[in-house]
């Protein structure tokens, strides 16, 4: 059963604000300037906002949310692809970025 009321609440610590921010930066600047990507600019520009307030409980809209864990998920199958075809000093620095990316969505992403 799927439930009526979900919380976008979400406490991140210091190294995941800063992994998130940086994340929303690339992505922003792989988007921006198209036309196609105003809702995900919009949604990207909010997200970066709310980790810079410096507010312990960041609110997030379903919009954001749903935009962000999307991006992640996607972020993660190109990492995993890329180390696949990578030699070993390539797959050893993708490897603590890839742990991170996926301990995130674990943690506070996951459904």
């Amino acid at each position: 059963m799927k439930k009526l009321f979900t919380n976008y609440n979400f406490e991140f610590d210091k190294n995941e604000k800063r992994l998130l921010t940086t994340f929303c930066r690339q992505t922003l600047k792989q988007i921006e300037g198209d036309n196609r990507f105003f809702g995900e600019t919009r949604a990207f520009n909010s997200v970066i906002d709310k980790l810079n307030n410096g507010t312990d409980v960041i609110k997030l809209t379903r919009d954001e949310k749903t935009k962000l864990t999307y991006q992640l998920k996607q972020n993660v199958e190109f990492l995993k692809k890329k180390m696949d075809k990578s030699w070993f000093i390539k797959k050893w620095l993708y490897k603590s970025l890839l742990n991170q990316y996926e301990n995130l969505l674990e943690k506070h992403f996951s459904d």
